[in-house]
């Protein structure tokens, strides 16, 4: 099989004729496999990407000459916000938009997106993370417990929320048969969308070049997860959307369990303040906290990123002694549909940042090699680099203990162990609250098909209800 002359005529024009030094060694399906692979890269974007690798954009080490640093200092607390409740006022502010998240829901024109890209090898596991068991009784799933709580908010408001799961090219397919294998949770097959994200190729930091994993393929990694964007359009999911009449949609991530999905209180925060993009956030723990942080720059809302915010900034506080920096960002947003598709209309409107890492590749004799240094930029786009973008971005405070629980570490914080511990605590909690009684150092589990919430638990235990030894919660079939 010869090389056609336009994958060599790209390939020249773009400075990458070495992806194609091992074509005579490859059997005909590896050369089918790196043209494909080839045809899919945007190189007139990668080519950009390369010219502008020592930049990047908002949330990056230089924003159109003027340091982060810079801007973090004269940046206020987020002023489009709403903090926890205090007052009764506030009580009643939030009672209110929750019964106007509710009656959002049963409109029909909420979907929920998941964000599942991700392995679980930090974890020192070998698979996608939403397979990871969390469950301290059960050993459910990620990806149950999240499924069901899109399934028990369906069946609370009578109408079925399309969940949108956003792969990558190493998750895909066993996420897909993860879904079928589990009959998709109990949601309807019609309800559940896959789409993947893009991947980019990872470039020689020295040389721009593209970077090799074998002789038969180049070297990729996903684009970050603003790569939603355009994903959502090149897969048809914004087609999908419309058509169902989805207008807006409650963004998550599958490392925490414990997130309010599809939170009728932030929809109604959201839809009452007519916002584009909704943020929940969540006081941190200490300055030093590894969390990226919202704030208000030259009036509009942005994220800057933990590692980007110089430690004296990060320690800077208000007149009443309370950190500038206190709102930690946990990666869960309500977008309208329309702002995402008003983003869509310019291809770079998210920018792309820069990664320096260390890949392991081949060289150009063919022979692999795991640097011991970083060799290669990757290039990623950030979702929360739309904030700047959006007329009205509202921040809502969240309960740290309650809702951001996440699975990124393998011991410490917001570990596994950290993660079941605070599904025990919520179960122990929940059930103290109605009256029943847990026994000492019980493992206690309540699945959202049993009770989404404290109240919803109230109603099914009976006063004085025991608990002595370990117990699953679960709706009864």
């Amino acid at each position: 099989m010869q090389i056609q002359p336009e994958i060599l005529e790209t390939l020249q024009q773009a400075g990458q004729e070495h992806l194609v030094r091992f074509w005579d060694e490859l059997t005909p399906q590896q050369q089918q496999n790196l043209v494909d692979q080839i045809r899919s890269i945007d190189f007139p974007l990668m080519q950009q990407l390369i010219q502008n690798r020592a930049t990047s954009g908002p949330g990056g080490e230089v924003a159109h000459g003027e340091s982060v640093a810079a801007r973090a200092a004269r940046a206020l607390p987020p002023q489009q916000l709403v903090r926890i409740p205090r007052t009764q006022a506030d009580r009643e502010q939030q009672k209110q938009a929750v019964e106007e998240g509710e009656e959002l829901l049963r409109s029909g024109n909420v979907g929920a997106i998941l964000v599942a890209g991700g392995q679980g090898s930090r974890l020192g596991f070998d698979a996608p993370k939403g397979m990871f068991p969390i469950g301290p009784v059960s050993d459910r799933t990620l990806f149950q417990i999240l499924c069901e709580q899109v399934l028990a908010r369906s069946l609370r408001v009578g109408v079925a929320i399309p969940y949108f799961v956003m792969t990558s090219e190493a998750t895909h397919h066993e996420t897909v048969k993860f879904f079928e294998q589990n009959r998709y949770f109990g949601l309807s097959e019609d309800d559940v969308f896959f789409f993947q994200q893009s991947s980019l190729p990872a470039v020689d930091a020295e040389t721009g070049r593209m970077l090799m994993e074998d002789k038969d393929r180049i070297l990729t990694s996903p684009d970050g997860h603003g790569g939603m964007l355009r994903a959502l359009e090149s897969t048809g999911m914004l087609g999908v959307m419309r058509d169902r009449d989805i207008e807006h949609l409650y963004y998550h991530q599958v490392d925490n369990p414990t997130a309010i999905v599809c939170d009728p209180a932030l929809l109604g925060y959201h839809f009452q303040n007519n916002s584009d993009l909704t943020t929940k956030v969540v006081t941190k723990i200490n300055p030093e906290e590894r969390m990226g942080v919202l704030a208000t720059i030259d009036g509009k809302t942005e994220i800057i990123e933990y590692s980007d915010l110089p430690e004296e900034q990060a320690r800077r506080k208000q007149s009443d002694g309370t950190l500038v920096f206190w709102a930690g960002n946990t990666a869960i947003h309500v977008f309208k549909r329309v702002f995402i598709e008003k983003l869509l209309k310019n291809k770079l409107s998210l920018p792309f940042h820069t990664a320096h890492k260390k890949v392991a590749c081949i060289n150009d004799s063919g022979e692999f090699i795991d640097p011991a240094q970083p060799n290669a930029y990757k290039f990623e786009q950030f979702i929360f680099d739309a904030l700047p973008h959006a007329k009205v971005a509202m921040v809502v405070e969240g309960v740290r203990k309650r809702e951001f629980n996440p699975v990124k570490n393998a011991e410490g914080n917001d570990s596994p162990a950290s993660s079941r511990a605070a599904l025990l605590h919520l179960a122990r909690e929940w059930i103290e609250a109605a009256g029943g009684i847990v026994g000492k150092n019980i493992p206690i589990e309540i699945s959202p098909l049993y009770a989404l919430d404290a109240h919803e638990l109230e109603e099914k235990l009976q006063p004085g209800q025991t608990f002595n030894r370990p117990t699953v919660l679960k709706e009864v079939t």
